[in-house]
């Protein structure tokens, strides 16, 4: 494992600091509560802008790094000493967890002032959501979905409840950038304003962030310019990273997703594809590396956790040890991800959690020493949160990888034999190490949630003007990119199916179906959200399963990270009935792909070029590295751009997904039959003279403009109102997020220069 120490921190301000001064009475007590000698620069540097309410403020830091004290300390400090009439801050949090671990923390602070907090999500107890509404005051965290509720319901008395607002906080908000549900948050920070009638400083909170400048134009849309960013020690401990190479056996592909009589049949033993091939090394090291100690281990889809949670229970099992390996993600119980948690903060109990993304941000589970991640990292901003896990002021943060790659990969699959995903994984490393990230994506339309977001408006007002409408939506709002021509055809398809109407004054209404789709809980989402089943033992709910895959009777499943036998599915009820069982296959969970930046296939290409070898690597991976590079000069890549494969050409452009998918969808518009290989671009039945023709051509011509890129291709509708949308603004929409016609000019010019 190799050790690498980033550049020193500053120091830390003193207690008796100017921020610490002008703190209130009950903040001042707890910081000596909490035996604190010094605040740290973040908290001494947000604290006067923040108890000044006049400005919005950006607070980037390590987790662990005290940003949730730097907002909550000035606070709680300023509604202690001018208490508000109403709700004096809302926090909008990502997720249940997580408002209900910040409750934990903030409990004792805002005790301390004599400030009322309040949790507000469905879990929460009505007695306490009418306490509040009851006498709304103090500290509220909520989710999107809960404050979108309110402003459906409670309309005409928003004012009561947030009209003297002072403060709202985005936490984890680099997890809301460049999302539906995130453009969604951003409306709801309009709409606050326009319930409280005056602008109300905002404070955002993240662990991670690519572009400051860019983040900070979508805390306030349109004014990024005069948010304040407070950013806080990125660096000062010690960082040890290893990458872990492992090889995949053709035999092991084979069996992996068949059902449990053809695996026993193939190898006579019914979980073979588990017990043996790449996961079981990995496992294998897993256990005996981190066994006795606390650590996260981080995958890249549910199944993967399942799959690694089950051999390592049962490896604890046949070792006659406790089980120290839990699994967490978002089909789990509340209790099943608490009961892991907790074994995470118990100091008297070592604890491995395998998870997705839940534990990726902030939730407080205490000090992990290490932090491991199975497959190619979905981001270097990701990695980055994820290694901001382990590791404190004194103790280094420790990352080991685990890649795997075909043992013997297909001769015509280039990208197996050019080792791909150990590159892409070299490359994020390197860019982590050089602290760099993903810029925040934030040029996509989101007009799915433009049309949540507009009925919405109405069911709060109960009847608005399409120009009132525009201009708190689009024209001051958050979808400044949306036009006015492009608003209207909205409105007029949407009263095409009767979701709006008309009335004589001009004012817009509910239509029939308009009605029915408000009145649905299911409307606060603004994200599309798959209907699941729930899934049952012994009359315990023990999580839920998206019903996509098919569930059937006397199946056999890998859930919670141990192995079931469905008993029944009832349909109605949407439930599964299982028991114990000793075989089992994983769930096929669906996910979303996140997108490859083009600075990472740019770090591709020059590792594949150079003959460096990283510390970093094992034994295997530097072998796989070797590969790869050997593959990359074979193959003449290091020269051309484009290289013949059997009968067709492959295009290397070694740009990010979206440039890549733009030149694709440019090339089956000229009648190439194309294909997308993760890495490259393959066109059928062409030769590379040809290509670098049409190439030239496109160049000179220039490409269409995106929308005219996307027509006639299929699955498009991706987001929860996408089926609303007319034709030409499903392509605008489906342009702006998923193409970029820039680039793929830029990255045209620079192949017909090579």
């Amino acid at each position: 494992m190799t050790t690498m120490t980033s550049p020193p921190s500053s120091s830390d301000g003193g207690a008796s600091s100017s921020a610490y001064s002008h703190f209130s009475e009950g903040v001042r007590r707890w910081i000596e509560g909490e035996r604190w000698s010094e605040l740290r620069d973040i908290q001494e540097n947000a604290a006067a802008h923040i108890l000044g309410r006049q400005v919005d403020v950006l607070i980037s830091a390590p987790t662990a790094g005290g940003k949730t004290e730097a907002a909550f300390m000035p606070i709680v400090s300023s509604l202690e000493n001018s208490p508000t009439s109403t709700i004096g801050c809302v926090c909008i949090s990502p997720l249940k967890a997580l408002i209900n671990d910040q409750f934990r923390r903030l409990e004792l602070l805002c005790e301390a002032a004599g400030v009322p907090i309040y949790r507000w999500h469905g879990d929460v107890s009505q007695s306490s959501k009418n306490k509040l509404l009851k006498t709304p005051r103090g500290v509220l965290l909520i989710t999107p979905e809960s404050l979108e509720a309110h402003f459906v319901r409670r309309g005409t008395k928003l004012r009561s409840i947030f009209g003297d607002l002072a403060y709202v906080v985005v936490d984890e908000f680099h997890a809301f950038i460049g999302s539906e549900r995130g453009r969604q948050m951003q409306s709801l920070l309009a709409r606050l304003e326009m319930v409280a009638r005056r602008k109300v400083p905002r404070i955002g909170l993240s662990a991670t962030m690519g572009d400051m400048e860019l983040a900070a134009g979508v805390l306030r849309a349109g004014h990024g310019q005069q948010v304040v960013q407070v950013e806080g020690d990125q660096g000062g401990s010690t960082v040890r990273i290893q990458v872990r190479g492992y090889r995949r056996s053709s035999m092991l592909r084979k069996l992996i997703g068949k059902s449990d009589a053809q695996a026993k049949a193939d190898n006579a033993d019914g979980d073979s594809e588990i017990r043996h091939g790449d996961l079981h090394e990995i496992a294998n090291h897993l256990y005996k590396t981190l066994r006795g100690t606390d650590n996260l281990i981080f995958a890249n889809s549910r199944n993967r956790v399942e799959v690694l949670a089950d051999i390592l229970r049962r490896t604890c099992e046949e070792q006659h040890v406790p089980n120290e390996f839990l699994p967490h993600h978002g089909c789990l119980s509340k209790d099943i991800r608490e009961d892991a948690e907790a074994l995470l903060k118990d100091a008297n109990r070592p604890g491995n959690v395998l998870a997705t993304t839940t534990l990726e941000m902030g939730i407080d589970v205490g000090s992990v020493c290490s932090i491991a991640q199975v497959g190619v990292p979905p981001s270097v901003a990701s990695l980055k949160q994820r290694l901001g896990r382990s590791g404190r002021r004194d103790t280094a943060a420790t990352l080991r990888v685990y890649i795997t790659e075909e043992d013997q990969p297909n001769p015509v699959r280039t990208q197996d034999n050019l080792r791909a995903s150990m590159v892409q994984t070299i490359a994020m490393v390197e860019l982590l190490l050089e602290n760099w990230c993903e810029p925040p994506e934030v040029g996509a339309l989101h007009l799915s949630t433009l049309i949540q977001q507009l009925l919405s408006l109405i069911a709060q007002y109960g009847a608005i003007r399409p120009d009132d409408a525009f201009t708190a939506l689009c024209k001051t709002g958050p979808f400044r990119n949306v036009s006015s021509s492009f608003f209207q055809d909205i409105l007029r398809e949407l009263g095409k199916r009767e979701f709006i109407a008309q009335i004589n004054d001009g004012t817009l209404v509910f239509g029939l179906s308009g009605e029915k789709l408000v009145d649905h809980y299911e409307f606060y989402a603004a994200f599309q959200a798959a209907e699941e089943f729930t899934i049952i033992h012994a009359g315990r709910t023990i999580g839920s399963l998206p019903v996509t895959q098919g569930i059937e009777d006397g199946q056999h499943i890998i859930f919670a990270g141990r192995r079931w036998q469905v008993i029944s599915v009832d349909e109605d009820r949407e439930q599964i009935i299982v028991k114990p069982s000793r075989g089992g296959t994983p769930p096929l969970f669906e996910g979303s792909p996140v997108s490859v930046h083009d600075r990472v296939r740019a770090k591709m290409l020059e590792v594949y070029r150079s003959v460096r070898v990283p510390k970093f690597l094992d034994k295997t991976a530097q072998g796989l590295l070797q590969e790869g590079r050997s593959t990359f000069f074979r193959l003449g890549l290091a020269e051309s751009h484009i290289i013949q494969v059997g009968s067709h050409a492959h295009l290397y452009p070694w740009v990010g997904d979206r440039v890549l998918l733009t030149l694709q969808l440019a090339l089956k518009a000229r009648g190439f039959e194309v294909s997308n290989e993760g890495i490259s671009i393959i066109v059928k039945n062409t030769s590379p003279h040809q290509l670098q023709d049409a190439l030239e051509s496109e160049s000179r011509a220039g490409l269409p403009d995106a929308p005219s890129l996307t027509r006639g291709l299929l699955g498009k509708r991706s987001e929860k109102y996408d089926h609303l949308l007319p034709e030409h603004l499903l392509n605008e929409d489906f342009a702006a997020k998923r193409l970029d016609v820039a680039g793929a000019e830029a990255s045209l010019a620079a192949l017909v220069d090579s």
